[in-house]
């Protein structure tokens, strides 16, 4: 273990209200050299206390059987125990805890990377080289930890759905879109899958990931659904028991033409400055099926998904998003239920039965 600035003693749990609004951070590195680096990123941020520094995951867990952090920086790439071997079991050891994984293999490694985030990784940062640790990659690294920080605090009182007028609900859902961000990866697999093999209505998943990263994801839920999935290319109809992917290029989107709905994109800024973005996908899909939709918000930073919800919902769509409780984040869920758009406010696989059971309504 190395010696950690502005702590005596082993970890304990805040018993104050200033400690209990400091986000406490572990660092999980091999390298003497990262985990100094890291380190110095919050010397100036008085509100973010490195708890514990060690150089393995082994010890890591040692840490956690009798104390806790907010935030654990991980490493994938360690001797003896590693990064993703580790993952399950300090999650399993601190189910509070958001796990960011600062690693090379996220820059290259799609595989590894989504696999640590199907695991439960909260998000992923590229661990900086020499000669890239600068002010951008500090502000960037101190603004994920304070928000997983945040994420990672006591809950308030569980949200209740709050949907605008009541409406009749759908005859027929045609087409059932989902937007994640952060902690999205992990909350997507585990709705897709609990949804039932009866749910046909082709689905649209809009996830923020780098482009370079979207057909390894496409063959992940892929496996994690059990159904056809594909990264979305302009003029691809939509079609019953398919995923289509947006393929981070652009803003997956869809255009009417006479036999039904296909993709398009949009290679506009969308207001939330995502790319790909939740919102033209939600407002496209009111502009064409209107209330035949389903949208579906699930983990992530930030307000996407909101402005698209609204015109969603007003087209007579329904909008279902993850709760607090079971998101690495919830921001993206958290906009829409302040907005009052939220038709169920419920964890990822009690969402899928919620899907299941709108979907087998006829009119």
């Amino acid at each position: 273990m190395d010696a950690v600035p502005r702590q005596s003693g082993t970890l304990t749990r805040p018993r104050d209200e200033q400690r209990a609004a400091t986000v406490r951070v572990m660092i999980v590195d091999d390298s003497l050299v990262v985990r100094s680096v890291l380190s110095r990123a919050f010397a100036t941020a008085p509100d973010i206390e490195i708890v514990a520094k060690t150089g393995s995951a082994e010890l890591a867990l040692a840490q956690l059987a009798h104390a806790s952090a907010d935030v654990i920086l991980l490493d994938l790439e360690m001797p003896g125990m590693g990064g993703l071997e580790a993952l399950p079991r300090i999650l399993a050891a601190d189910r509070s805890a958001r796990v960011l994984v600062v690693s090379s293999l996220t820059e290259t490694g799609a595989e590894h990377t989504l696999a640590a985030l199907a695991m439960g990784a909260a998000d992923t940062m590229l661990k900086p080289r020499s000669g890239e640790f600068d002010e951008i990659y500090r502000d960037a690294l101190v603004a994920k930890v304070r928000a997983l920080g945040v994420a990672s605090k006591p809950r308030v009182a569980p949200v209740r759905a709050a949907p605008p007028a009541a409406r009749p609900r759908p005859a027929q859902i045609t087409a059932i879109a989902i937007g994640a961000s952060t902690g999205g990866v992990h909350a997507l697999g585990i709705l897709l899958r609990n949804l039932p093999a009866r749910v046909t209505a082709p689905i649209l998943v809009t996830q923020h990931l780098p482009a370079s990263f979207v057909h390894v994801f496409a063959r992940q839920i892929e496996m994690a659904g059990g159904r056809r999935t594909c990264v979305a290319e302009d003029g691809m109809m939509l079609e019953d028991n398919q995923i289509y992917v947006a393929s981070g290029d652009g803003h997956m989107i869809v255009a009417a033409k006479d036999d039904g709905l296909v993709i398009a994109t949009d290679h506009g800024r969308a207001p939330s400055g995502c790319t790909p973005s939740v919102d033209p996908l939600f407002s496209a899909l009111a502009r064409h099926a209107g209330s035949q939709v389903l949208g579906v918000v699930l983990s992530g930073m930030g307000r996407d998904g909101s402005l698209g919800a609204a015109q969603l919902v007003a087209a007579g769509g329904m909008v279902l998003i993850q709760d607090k409780a079971s998101s690495a984040v919830w921001g993206m869920p958290g906009s829409v239920a302040e907005a009052g758009l939220a038709h169920a406010v419920l964890p990822p696989d009690q969402l899928a039965f919620r899907i299941a059971t709108l979907c087998g309504r006829r009119g």
